[in-house]
């Protein structure tokens, strides 16, 4: 007996939940050879302030959750992601025109980093935080904490691109709101679907497709966003335009790294940069 397939309708992730745009729009999203792939929810604005809502309604109990706790969190997203290790092999090759064996490489990098990061997330402070030498009977301790609300801009890198900028900056107690590879968008939806069944709070990580050119700018100019990576920015005029305005309220910036090598070992940069440094003096025997 024949039937019809179930085609997978790809919505946005946005506080937990997978709505649709509330502008009703969607565009195209073709595989490598130009051929029809699925249909992608296309952002709008107020798609973006939701997404930014949500992520800072998050970002309290996240930030004060214990690291070893954050840590567990992303751990079980690379347990998920392994058990559907076939699902985004499949994705990428149909997206991307990669072989089999490019797949799994990208997939099995995607989780180890997930891993490396998670072992990260009780470590950094001793790395970055210090005590720090006084004149004075004083105790003068410096550690690092989250700076907030981020945005991000993926870079083309469906999966293990997407991972390598969202992981340091969760494991480190911020939030996020990600604007997917407008080319290659649908794996970032499914990494959404995999977070939900991961025990990450709704808001903590928020995943919108569409028009970097369109939904970029409003995440930049917005108040309540704290910083923004530009990694997956490939238009220097758009980058120009995003750093002028993310300097409204001093929000922190990553520069457009769009060329970056995502199979290459990871550094500590990504967890440091968006940290801030709090310094407490104490008095001695007090």
């Amino acid at each position: 007996m024949s039937r019809i397939d179930v085609r997978k309708t790809y919505k946005l992730y946005i506080g937990g939940q997978f709505p649709r745009s509330e502008s009703g729009r969607s565009y195209v999203v073709n595989d490598a050879k130009g051929r029809l792939l699925a249909n992608a929810a296309q952002a709008s604005r107020k798609d973006a302030r939701d997404a930014v809502v949500a992520a800072r309604a998050a970002f309290g109990g996240w930030s004060t959750r214990t690291a070893y706790n954050r840590a567990q969190v992303v751990y079980r997203i690379a347990e998920v992601l392994e058990g559907r290790r076939e699902q985004f092999e499949a994705e990428l090759r149909a997206a991307e025109g990669i072989t089999a064996a490019k797949a799994r490489t990208y997939v099995d990098a995607a989780i180890d980093r997930l891993v490396w990061y998670a072992g990260w997330a009780d470590k950094i402070t001793q790395v970055v935080g210090n005590a720090n030498p006084v004149a004075g009977p004083f105790f003068n301790l410096s550690t690092p904490e989250p700076s907030g609300v981020i945005a991000v801009v993926a870079p083309r890198g469906a999966l293990l691109g997407l991972v390598s900028v969202v992981a340091p900056l969760i494991i480190t107690g911020n939030t996020v709101v990600v604007i997917a590879s407008e080319d290659n968008p649908l794996t970032a939806i499914t990494l959404g679907e995999v977070m939900a069944t991961s025990d990450l709070p709704g808001g903590v990580v928020n995943v919108l497709t569409g028009s970097q050119a369109e939904i970029a700018p409003w995440l930049a100019s917005h108040m309540d966003v704290n910083g923004i990576d530009l990694t997956g920015v490939e238009d220097a005029e758009l980058a120009t335009e995003l750093e002028v305005s993310a300097a409204d309220n001093l929000k922190r910036v990553r520069r457009p790294a769009p060329d970056t090598d995502w199979l290459a070992e990871p550094g500590l940069d990504r967890m440091t940069q968006f940290l801030e440094t709090k310094t407490v003096w104490h008095p001695i025997g007090v």
